[in-house]
């Protein structure tokens, strides 16, 4: 039995793709083809990706959109649902009977079963990689972007070669983060990031990292557009955040042990195209490849946390040469 299968009858108004026959016995099925195209966007869960190979062009990818035998990408968070919503031509596609064949402009081709689950939920099964992919379909004009961004953050902060400190509120003790100008994220995973005490006018290419760790995001518990951003440095010590999503370009981190409110803004854009070469962070060959295939996800399963409360009192910052830092200049070398 394929493995395609329909269930109950058409809905003419929407294309509610449940049945393999429209209303009637003697009327055509619904075709592959309509279910591909019924929807403007196809959002790629991959936390739900199931089976142990990969198709790089669809695990990289955000959303994926079938229009007329040309099939469409957004690899990067930052720039998406501005201009072109459906990202770039990846390549192109046909259908026939339960199967999309894709022929990928850089991978190659590769068949696809696809399973419908639901009204906008379907799946797309590569035999040969033995790995299942879950797509949920929106229309542009109902499609939450910036859910996007909050439910993909740890690959938003890895688009930018650096986030730079533009703003530290007068409001909060003085801390050792005061001083930190420089944040950067690594696209080999979701766990290292490096910090810099450079001054904010060194070129982007000579920052000196002063401090490597590793870093977790947290969901905060009835917030969707917060999360809780924790820093762990080689040394020890750790510093704690409530993160804010202020645009694409720019994200808030509010301190919590000084009550200080940051803002960084993230410099030099790394575009993860279709074979995807990304800098090592800690690199002197600023395009030095990652991997053949560019920036690798992973399955994000966050911890929950509650919100904790933003009502700490705090003085006004004084002079920041007054302060004597615990963690000191690098110890590392990177």
């Amino acid at each position: 039995m394929k493995i395609f299968r329909f269930f109950l009858g058409l809905v003419v108004a929407g294309l509610l793709f449940t049945s393999c026959y429209r209303d009637g016995d003697d009327q055509d099925p619904v075709s592959l083809e309509d279910i591909m195209t019924n929807y403007d966007i196809w959002y790629v869960d991959f936390n739900r990706t199931s089976g142990y190979g990969d198709v790089p062009f669809i695990s990289k990818a955000f959303t994926l959109t079938f229009q007329d035998g040309r099939m469409y990408a957004n690899n990067n968070l930052v720039g998406i649902g501005f201009g072109n919503l459906y990202g770039k031509q990846i390549g192109t596609y046909n259908t026939h009977n339960d199967v999309l064949s894709v022929n990928h402009s850089w991978d190659g081709s590769y068949n696809f079963e696809v399973i419908v689950d639901n009204l906008n939920s379907i799946r797309l099964y590569n035999s040969y990689e033995n790995v299942t992919y879950y797509l949920e379909g929106y229309d542009s004009d109902t499609f939450d972007f910036d859910q996007v961004f909050y439910d993909n953050i740890e690959y938003l902060l890895q688009e930018y070669k650096v986030w730079a400190n533009i703003y530290t509120s007068m409001e909060g003790e003085i801390n050792d983060f005061d001083y930190e100008n420089f944040l950067a994220f690594t696209p080999e995973n979701i766990t290292t990031f490096y910090s810099s005490q450079d001054n904010i006018s060194v070129p982007i290419d000579e920052i000196f990292w002063d401090f490597e760790g590793r870093y977790e995001v947290f969901d905060i518990n009835g917030y969707n557009d917060k999360k809780e951003l924790e820093l762990r440095y080689s040394g020890g010590f750790i510093e704690e955040f409530e993160m804010t999503i202020l645009n694409d370009e720019t994200i808030e981190l509010y301190h919590y042990n000084s009550g200080t409110t940051y803002e960084f803004e993230g410099w030099a854009i790394i575009e993860y195209k279709n074979l995807g070469k990304a800098s090592k962070i800690n690199s002197d060959e600023t395009d030095s490849e990652v991997n053949s295939e560019g920036r690798k996800r992973f399955k994000v399963n966050r911890k929950s946390v509650e919100r904790r409360s933003r009502d700490k009192m705090t003085q006004k910052k004084g002079v920041l040469e007054n302060h004597t830092s615990k963690r000191g200049r690098n110890i590392n070398g990177l």
